[in-house]
């Protein structure tokens, strides 16, 4: 099988599959491939934070054309996946000098598909492209074609809670991923500032309550395969031995009323309003106790806006400069991350990243910057250590 994500994620999903019970897990290109039966299939969907879609090839073969795709599909046994009442999709996915239309791959491999039927079936499949009853994936690199039942159907970061949002929220498994490489298991407060419509937040209260992202989706494209065993996946959907306790709290504020009501109503849907608190304050008015010890050892992390004119935006940059003031002085003991594709509002914040990973958020090269909190200066810091 192959579990697809997002570009800086990669090794973050291998851990997950991992920890799951995968076998022979391998690093792919924004994407890990592994081994497992059934049970895993369902699990993989279910469980896995920070994969988009599990995708179980079919076929692989090489090709220099079109028409080389087309014949090598029109050779595969489709009788095996579908039937002449099967709807199907396909989405093609392309990185090759000697394939420059993903388009066009898609409409051979339906002819393929189709043509194929009208001989052995004297019948014409539908294709349907929502909600169809097969997905298939087409992945081209280089020469080299890799036909795929994809068992998800839709994304897997769209996980069901979110009733509403803001502009440009944040995609769920990006958050996700973002949390586990910050090392969050729910071992302390975490901070969001800047929460927009909750998705950081919520995130990490399914992590750190351990409870799977699949359980408010409303189905799978491998609940419509023939070979679905829904006693098998009724067992994966209803164990929550892996579940925990979490004894902290989670707090989100933003400086916009819409977005903190955004915020509460995706919380509620989610049901997590005991563990998540969301209240409307600018991020350069915000009060914590960290006078009593509240931040010592808190995760703050914060998506902020990165402004689409860069270093001319003064108001971004300003921004980043409240930013660094507020994380200075009302969050000491903690450690903050802050993404942004924005580098020179990133330098206003004032204060140097103990680590820099790169990310992708959309079609955005990011950086998602570690800043660990301390009173006083550097040095006083390092000698403290």
């Amino acid at each position: 099988m192959l579990a697809k994500t997002f570009k800086g994620l990669e090794e973050v999903l291998a851990g997950e599959l991992i920890e799951l019970g995968a076998n022979n897990v391998q690093i792919e290109r924004r994407a890990v491939s592994f081994t497992g039966d059934l049970r895993m299939l369902y699990a993989a969907n279910f469980c896995l934070r920070t994969a988009s879609r599990i995708l179980v090839p079919i076929a692989t073969f090489k090709a220099k054309k079109t028409d080389d795709i087309y014949k090598e599909v029109k050779q595969l046994d489709w009788a095996q996946y579908m039937n002449t009442r099967t709807s199907f999709a396909i989405d093609a996915t392309v990185y090759s000098d000697l394939f420059r239309h993903s388009q066009f791959v898609t409409y051979r491999v339906k002819d393929a598909v189709v043509d194929w039927w009208m001989e052995h079936g004297g019948v014409r499949p539908n294709v349907q492209l929502t909600n169809p009853d097969i997905y298939l994936n087409v992945h081209i690199g280089g020469d080299t074609v890799t036909i795929s039942l994809d068992s998800s159907g839709e994304s897997l970061h769209k996980r069901g809670y979110r009733v509403a949002n803001t502009q440009a929220p944040i995609n769920e498994a990006l958050a996700a991923g973002m949390l586990l490489l910050a090392g969050w298991k729910g071992q302390s407060d975490f901070y969001d500032p800047m929460c927009g419509s909750g998705t950081l937040l919520i995130e990490a209260a399914l992590i750190a309550r351990n409870i799977a992202p699949g359980i408010y989706r409303k189905g799978f494209a491998f609940e419509k395969w023939a070979n679905f065993d829904a006693d098998l996946f009724e067992e994966v959907y209803s164990d929550d031995s892996r579940e925990r306790e979490f004894t902290h709290k989670i707090y989100g504020s933003d400086a916009g009323f819409y977005a903190v009501q955004t915020a509460i109503k995706n919380v509620q849907s989610a049901n997590l309003q005991r563990d998540i608190e969301v209240k409307q304050i600018r991020v350069q008015e915000l009060k914590t106790e960290n006078g009593k010890g509240k931040t010592e050892g808190a995760l703050v992390m914060m998506n902020p806006p990165y402004g689409e004119r860069l270093s001319q935006d003064k108001d971004v940059l300003r921004l980043y400069q409240d930013i660094g003031t507020t994380l200075k002085h009302q969050f000491c003991g903690a450690t903050a991350w802050i993404i942004s594709s924005n580098e020179e509002a990133l330098k206003c914040v004032g204060l140097r990243p103990a680590k820099r990973i790169r990310l992708i958020n959309g079609d955005l090269d990011c950086l998602f910057n570690q800043y660990v909190l301390f009173s006083g200066d550097r040095k006083s810091w390092k000698k403290s250590l």
